[in-house]
């Protein structure tokens, strides 16, 4: 991960767009990495999407478990500035289905 993320999640200025995909894209490959699978779909627009977490795979439709939030409320949780309680309180991060809360327990990724 890059130091214009860790300034701008410590109140800095936002690094350009090409930064912020290349470290939640980064972020996101290692959430499968840590937990294969394709129970859970989190998403982070613009910037990506993936499934994980062991279990059954999720074929039609919307997926029943989803994880949701803004690209720098997911490099504050896989980087374990944020927890994933003030994260949901704060309405910034948004978790259906009951096996979605599961990726709270592989954060953060560091």
């Amino acid at each position: 991960m890059s130091d214009a993320v860790d300034a701008w999640l410590a109140g800095g200025e936002q690094p350009d767009r090409v930064t912020l995909k290349a470290a939640v894209k980064a972020s996101l490959a290692l959430l499968v990495e840590r937990a294969p699978g394709h129970t859970v779909e989190v998403r982070v627009p613009p910037f990506g999407a993936v499934q994980c977490v062991e279990g059954p795979r999720h074929t039609r439709g919307n997926p029943p478990n989803v994880v949701e939030t803004d690209p720098r409320t997911w490099l504050a949780l896989s980087r374990g500035i944020l927890t994933w309680c003030d994260a949901v309180h704060a309405g910034v991060l948004t978790a259906s289905g009951s096996r979605a809360p599961e990726v709270a327990t592989l954060l953060p990724l560091r």
